[in-house]
Protein backbone atom coordinates (compact mmCIF):
# COMPACT_ATOMS: atom_id res chain seq x y z
CA UNK A 1 0.00 0.00 0.00
CA UNK A 2 1.50 3.33 -1.00
CA UNK A 3 1.11 6.44 1.09
CA UNK A 4 -1.19 8.97 -0.50
CA UNK A 5 0.47 12.18 -1.67
CA UNK A 6 0.53 14.92 0.96
CA UNK A 7 -0.07 18.61 0.33
CA UNK A 8 3.13 20.51 1.06
CA UNK A 9 5.36 17.55 0.12
CA UNK A 10 6.95 16.55 -3.19
CA UNK A 11 4.35 15.17 -5.59
CA UNK A 12 4.79 11.53 -6.63
CA UNK A 13 7.07 11.49 -9.67
CA UNK A 14 5.62 9.79 -12.73
CA UNK A 15 6.17 8.87 -16.35
CA UNK A 16 3.20 7.88 -18.47
CA UNK A 17 2.20 7.52 -22.10
CA UNK A 18 -0.33 9.91 -23.59
CA UNK A 19 -1.91 10.42 -26.97
CA UNK A 20 0.81 13.09 -27.50
CA UNK A 21 3.71 10.82 -26.48
CA UNK A 22 5.44 10.12 -23.15
CA UNK A 23 5.01 12.63 -20.32
CA UNK A 24 7.06 12.86 -17.14
CA UNK A 25 6.69 15.16 -14.16
CA UNK A 26 10.47 15.74 -14.19
CA UNK A 27 10.30 17.15 -17.73
CA UNK A 28 7.69 19.70 -16.60
CA UNK A 29 9.88 21.30 -13.88
CA UNK A 30 9.52 25.08 -13.96
CA UNK A 31 5.81 24.84 -14.84
CA UNK A 32 2.82 24.27 -12.58
CA UNK A 33 0.95 21.05 -13.35
CA UNK A 34 -2.75 20.37 -12.97
CA UNK A 35 -3.16 16.58 -12.96
CA UNK A 36 -6.79 15.52 -13.02
CA UNK A 37 -7.99 11.94 -12.80
CA UNK A 38 -11.31 11.00 -14.37
CA UNK A 39 -13.12 7.66 -14.56
CA UNK A 40 -13.62 7.11 -18.29
CA UNK A 41 -13.33 8.69 -21.75
CA UNK A 42 -16.59 9.63 -23.48
CA UNK A 43 -18.79 9.51 -20.36
CA UNK A 44 -20.92 12.58 -19.59
CA UNK A 45 -19.14 13.93 -16.47
CA UNK A 46 -15.67 13.17 -17.79
CA UNK A 47 -16.45 14.78 -21.14
CA UNK A 48 -17.81 17.92 -19.45
CA UNK A 49 -14.79 18.14 -17.13
CA UNK A 50 -12.32 17.65 -20.00
CA UNK A 51 -14.14 20.25 -22.12
CA UNK A 52 -13.87 22.67 -19.19
CA UNK A 53 -10.11 22.25 -18.98
CA UNK A 54 -9.88 22.44 -22.79
CA UNK A 55 -11.86 25.68 -22.88
CA UNK A 56 -9.73 27.26 -20.14
CA UNK A 57 -6.41 25.95 -21.50
CA UNK A 58 -5.14 29.34 -22.72
CA UNK A 59 -5.87 30.88 -19.30
CA UNK A 60 -3.92 28.06 -17.60
CA UNK A 61 -1.05 28.42 -20.10
CA UNK A 62 -0.94 32.16 -19.35
CA UNK A 63 -0.37 31.15 -15.71
CA UNK A 64 2.62 28.89 -16.64
CA UNK A 65 0.49 25.79 -16.07
CA UNK A 66 0.24 22.49 -17.92
CA UNK A 67 -2.99 20.45 -17.84
CA UNK A 68 -2.78 16.65 -17.75
CA UNK A 69 -5.80 14.35 -17.72
CA UNK A 70 -5.43 10.74 -16.57
CA UNK A 71 -7.62 7.65 -16.66
CA UNK A 72 -7.28 3.89 -17.08
CA UNK A 73 -8.35 4.13 -20.73
CA UNK A 74 -6.05 2.91 -23.51
CA UNK A 75 -4.00 5.23 -25.71
CA UNK A 76 -6.36 4.43 -28.60
CA UNK A 77 -9.35 5.48 -26.50
CA UNK A 78 -7.54 8.71 -25.52
CA UNK A 79 -6.64 9.41 -29.15
CA UNK A 80 -10.30 9.10 -30.18
CA UNK A 81 -11.57 11.10 -27.17
CA UNK A 82 -8.99 13.87 -27.72
CA UNK A 83 -9.80 14.07 -31.43
CA UNK A 84 -13.55 14.14 -30.83
CA UNK A 85 -13.28 16.78 -28.05
CA UNK A 86 -10.46 18.77 -29.73
CA UNK A 87 -8.24 18.27 -26.67
CA UNK A 88 -4.68 19.50 -27.25
CA UNK A 89 -3.24 18.63 -23.83
CA UNK A 90 -1.95 15.21 -22.82
CA UNK A 91 -4.35 12.52 -21.64
CA UNK A 92 -2.30 9.99 -19.70
CA UNK A 93 -3.10 6.33 -20.18
CA UNK A 94 -2.81 4.32 -16.95
CA UNK A 95 -4.22 0.86 -17.74
CA UNK A 96 -2.16 -0.84 -15.01
CA UNK A 97 -3.18 1.81 -12.43
CA UNK A 98 0.43 2.76 -11.56
CA UNK A 99 -0.30 6.48 -11.61
CA UNK A 100 -3.74 6.02 -10.01
CA UNK A 101 -2.12 4.08 -7.17
CA UNK A 102 0.63 6.70 -6.68
CA UNK A 103 -2.04 9.37 -6.26
CA UNK A 104 -4.43 7.11 -4.31
CA UNK A 105 -7.45 7.68 -6.54
CA UNK A 106 -8.70 4.08 -6.93
CA UNK A 107 -11.68 3.69 -4.60
CA UNK A 108 -14.62 1.35 -4.10
CA UNK A 109 -17.66 3.02 -5.63
CA UNK A 110 -21.32 2.11 -5.93
CA UNK A 111 -22.45 1.61 -9.51
CA UNK A 112 -26.09 0.68 -9.85
CA UNK A 113 -26.03 -0.94 -6.41
CA UNK A 114 -22.83 -2.91 -7.02
CA UNK A 115 -19.44 -2.22 -5.42
CA UNK A 116 -16.86 -1.58 -8.14
CA UNK A 117 -13.25 -0.37 -8.09
CA UNK A 118 -12.91 2.85 -9.99
CA UNK A 119 -11.23 6.21 -10.21
CA UNK A 120 -12.49 8.79 -7.75
CA UNK A 121 -12.58 12.05 -9.72
CA UNK A 122 -9.63 13.97 -8.27
CA UNK A 123 -7.38 16.89 -9.21
CA UNK A 124 -3.89 17.71 -7.99
CA UNK A 125 -2.07 21.03 -8.32
CA UNK A 126 1.70 20.64 -8.41
CA UNK A 127 3.81 23.79 -8.33
CA UNK A 128 6.80 24.57 -10.57
CA UNK A 129 9.20 22.98 -8.06
CA UNK A 130 7.33 19.65 -8.03
CA UNK A 131 5.55 20.21 -4.71
CA UNK A 132 1.91 19.20 -4.28
CA UNK A 133 0.19 22.43 -3.23
CA UNK A 134 -3.49 21.53 -3.42
CA UNK A 135 -5.75 18.55 -4.03
CA UNK A 136 -9.42 18.15 -4.75
CA UNK A 137 -11.03 14.78 -4.11
CA UNK A 138 -14.56 13.57 -4.90
CA UNK A 139 -14.72 16.36 -7.46
CA UNK A 140 -18.08 17.63 -8.65
CA UNK A 141 -17.66 18.86 -12.22
CA UNK A 142 -19.69 22.12 -12.19
CA UNK A 143 -17.40 25.03 -11.25
CA UNK A 144 -14.38 22.78 -10.72
CA UNK A 145 -12.19 24.14 -13.53
CA UNK A 146 -12.81 27.70 -12.27
CA UNK A 147 -11.78 26.68 -8.75
CA UNK A 148 -8.56 25.10 -10.06
CA UNK A 149 -7.77 28.16 -12.21
CA UNK A 150 -8.31 30.42 -9.19
CA UNK A 151 -5.93 28.25 -7.13
CA UNK A 152 -3.28 28.54 -9.87
CA UNK A 153 -3.70 32.32 -9.98
CA UNK A 154 -3.42 32.49 -6.17
CA UNK A 155 -0.27 30.37 -6.35
CA UNK A 156 1.29 32.77 -8.87
CA UNK A 157 0.18 35.82 -6.88
CA UNK A 158 1.79 34.37 -3.74
CA UNK A 159 5.04 33.80 -5.64
CA UNK A 160 5.13 37.50 -6.59
CA UNK A 161 4.73 38.73 -2.99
Amino acid sequence: MTTPPAVGKKAPVFKADSQLGPVSLAALKGKHVVLYFYPKDNTPGCTTETQGFRDALTEFENENTVILGASRDSLKSHENFAAKQEVTFALLSDPDETLCTQYDVIKMKNMYGKQVRGIERSTFLIDSTGKLVQEWRKVKVPGHVDAVLEAVRNLNAAKQD
